[in-house]
C-alpha cells in the first residue's frame, strides 16, 4: 500500500525497523528540547502530514521501550488519525515516570500502525440475542 507524506522535519521518513514490524517510529520535531515534569503532558510535533486512503486509520501507539525506560505513553491510546485529516501529526505524550523527562528533536516518541476499518450501521432493536456469556464483563471469564 502507498501512503502520501508531506515531511516538514528535518528527520527521516517513519519506517520498519524489521521486516515484519506492525508499526513505523515517529519522531519528535521540536525547535528546542521539551522537558516533561512528572505527570505532564504536550503535545508533541512530528512534522508529517499524511494523506490515508478511505477505509483505513492510522493509530498512534507507545512505544515499550520508553515507556519501560522513561515513564512516557501516549496519553489517548491509541489515537486515532482519520482517513478526511490533513493536519499534522501531533502526539499527546505523558509522563508517568517520578522524574522529569527531556524529550528532543529526532527522538523516536510513538509508533504508527495502518489499519483497516469499516463504518457501521447502527440498527436500535429492543433485545439482543442471547448467548452463554451475556452480560458477563470485567473478569467473569476466569482468574487464570
Amino acid at each position: 500500500m502507498k501512503i502520501n507524506i508531506v515531511n516538514k522535519s528535518d528527520n527521516q521518513l517513519p519506517g520498519y525497523s524489521t521486516d515484519h514490524s506492525a508499526g513505523m517510529d515517529l519522531r519528535a520535531f521540536l525547535s528546542e528540547p521539551k522537558t516533561l515534569k512528572p505527570l505532564e503532558r504536550a503535545l508533541i510535533p512530528t512534522g508529517l502530514f499524511i494523506e490515508l486512503p478511505v477505509g483505513f486509520e492510522a493509530q498512534i501507539r507507545p512505544r515499550s521501550g520508553l515507556a519501560l525506560k522513561k515513564g512516557l505513553s501516549v496519553l489517548n491510546t491509541p489515537g486515532t488519525i482519520d482517513a478526511d485529516y490533513r493536519g499534522e501529526i501531533g502526539v499527546i505524550l505523558i509522563n508517568l515516570s517520578n522524574e522529569e523527562v527531556l524529550i528532543e528533536s529526532g527522538e523516536r516518541i510513538c509508533q504508527m500502525v495502518i489499519a483497516k476499518h469499516e463504518q457501521a450501521d447502527l440498527m436500535q432493536v429492543e433485545i439482543l440475542n442471547e448467548t452463554d456469556r451475556g452480560a458477563g464483563g470485567f473478569g467473569s471469564t476466569g482468574v487464570k
